[in-house]
């Protein structure tokens, strides 16, 4: 009953069971981003994933100061990306109706609104004049000519200053703001995030013997096997030298361990560019509730060191 009044009065509504993950949307919440019904996964990610890049934070901090309480009631406007790719300017309510007993969400309801005709209404008024509006449109035009060159360039550069020059995956930088980022999810919704810290075994006595240029190949080649047993949303990237980390959202402890074993096994199957085996230490951490980013890191870099020291090519937690 809740549902279908909510249906007379917005576009689209959601309902959040915290405790499980599950989330429902209604046919007009479909229907509004222009998908088939029932057409995405019914997770808050897929909320996540449609909210505009350059919304993105506000969204975030307007509803974790309510459903922390820090605020009254939770009410925002942001863009949400339809199918088609183009964006849709929506009214965002939601309201808790159920608590745990610590005080963390049990379950929130809530409803998004099309206001895409309220927002451009002063931009339709402004266009009267029929002169003002060729020159507005050639303006534009130009502007808008110009914005896709700077961003193409910005995208290049971004591209660059987050990437492994020598593998290609992802650098130090990249990782560390993307565990933030991670770790801010898993403590906001309360799920499972873990890291994995690799490490060539006898990564120095490669180059002693075979120079840095079988060295240089062998980075190469591990980080490409490595590439292949990332899931969607997993990131690798090489911390340095010849350590690697991976982050895995959504993963528990037991998941990534058995990913990491997984990977162990995939590294030990490479061809050497020389005459000897490549094998990799890994050490696995799941993340703690209010366990930091660098706090996170020194247990998957001490569950590493106990892999190499517990023989080399093996796994440790």
């Amino acid at each position: 009953m809740l549902h279908t009044i909510l249906e007379l009065v917005s576009d689209g509504i959601w309902d959040w069971n915290a405790n499980t993950g599950f989330v429902y949307r209604s046919p007009g919440w479909y229907e509004m981003l222009g998908h088939p019904r029932n057409a995405l996964e019914n997770t808050l990610f897929t909320w996540e994933n449609v909210i505009h890049p350059d919304d993105y934070a506000q969204v975030m901090t307007l509803f974790d100061d309510y459903i922390n309480r820090r605020a009254p009631y939770y009410q925002a406007e942001y863009r949400c990306r339809r199918k088609d790719g183009s964006y849709l300017w929506i009214e965002d309510r939601g309201y808790v109706i159920a608590r745990n007993d610590d005080g963390s969400v049990a379950r929130m309801i809530g409803a998004h609104r099309d206001i895409q005709a309220r927002k451009y209404s002063v931009v339709q008024l402004q266009q009267r004049n029929q002169s003002l509006e060729a020159l507005v449109a050639e303006r534009t035009q130009e502007l808008s000519r110009v914005n896709q060159q700077l961003q193409l360039q910005l995208d290049e550069n971004r591209a660059l200053a987050e990437r492994d020059a020598l593998t290609l995956v992802a650098n130090r930088y990249r990782l560390e703001k993307t565990l933030l980022r991670e770790c801010e999810r898993a403590q906001r919704f309360r799920r499972p995030l873990c890291l994995i810290a690799m490490d060539i075994d006898g990564f120095k006595p490669i180059n002693d013997r075979y120079g840095h240029s079988v060295g240089d190949q062998t980075l190469v080649r591990v980080a490409q096997c490595l590439e292949r047993c990332t899931r969607p949303g997993d990131l690798l990237a090489r911390w340095g030298g010849d350590e690697f980390m991976m982050t895995l959202p959504d993963s528990t402890l037991v998941t990534a361990t058995a990913q990491a074993e997984q990977i162990r096994r995939q590294v030990r199957a490479i061809t050497a560019p020389a005459d000897f085996v490549i094998t990799l230490s890994l050490g696995v951490a799941e993340r703690q509730l209010d366990e930091s980013p660098a706090a996170l890191m020194e247990r998957a870099d001490q569950a590493l060191y106990r892999a190499k020291a517990a023989g080399k090519d093996g796994v440790s937690t």
